[in-house]
């Protein structure tokens, strides 16, 4: 009776444990309260074809190649149309070089591979900065969240004055938020189930070694 009530409180213990584990990785994964985001593959891709056709024409996402993007459900015939004739090996760079960049903005725009977790605002911070601009009285485009940025408005949100039209292009931005956070860890996914099989053999060869003990020191008793 006593062997049971051990090997049912070792499991418990055992299991609180992994599922403690797992909650904390689905706390670090989850968005903001105020920030509700579809973390769909697919909605990463929408994200990814913005990214490609707007972001990298002034930043680089340098730790992904076109390749990475296949994990995000892209043919081979999308893939060639992002890439443009390059490599599938090349990694996601800019359209301008260096030069041209700092020429026009005073400043090479920052890589974006770990933007979405390298800011305080974690994934928040490129949807904030996307649709944070305004019109100024002055008739200038400004960003409340970021003021003085030298980032343009690339998705025109300063412009859309309509409720409908603000809408869709808030939804592009939390799709390029969720691609941002996918490519700044793109085998996060893979981890996690890996992890959860890890916790289950964990258990199962905890239980397993301790039957073996018991019967062991029953032979020597």
């Amino acid at each position: 009776m006593l062997t049971k009530r051990l090997i049912f409180r070792t499991a418990t213990a055992l299991f609180g444990f992994w599922m403690f584990t797992a909650a904390v990785v689905a706390g670090e994964q989850r968005p903001p309260p105020d920030v509700k985001l579809d973390r769909t593959t697919q909605n990463a891709k929408r994200g990814a074809q913005i990214a490609v056709t707007t972001c990298l024409m002034c930043h680089n996402i340098k730790y992904l190649n076109y390749r990475h993007l296949r994990t995000l459900g892209f043919t081979q015939e999308e893939l060639d149309g992002l890439r443009a004739g390059k490599p599938m090996e090349s990694p996601l760079v800019s359209k301008l070089g260096p030069e041209q960049l700092a020429a026009a903005f005073g400043t090479t725009p920052p890589d974006l591979s770990l933007i979405a977790i390298a800011r305080p605002q974690g994934i928040r911070y490129p949807y904030l900065l996307l649709t944070g601009f305004y019109k100024t009285p002055a008739g200038t485009v400004d960003n409340h969240p970021f003021p003085g940025v030298r980032m343009p408005d690339v998705l025109g949100y300063a412009n859309a004055s309509d409720p409908a039209e603000r809408t869709k292009l808030e939804t592009k931005a939390k799709a390029v938020a969720v691609f941002l956070e996918w490519a700044a860890d793109p085998h996060a996914g893979e981890r996690i189930i890996l992890g959860y099989f890890v916790m289950a053999y964990l258990i199962f060869l905890t239980t397993l070694l301790y039957l073996i003990k018991r019967r062991v020191w029953q032979r020597i008793e």
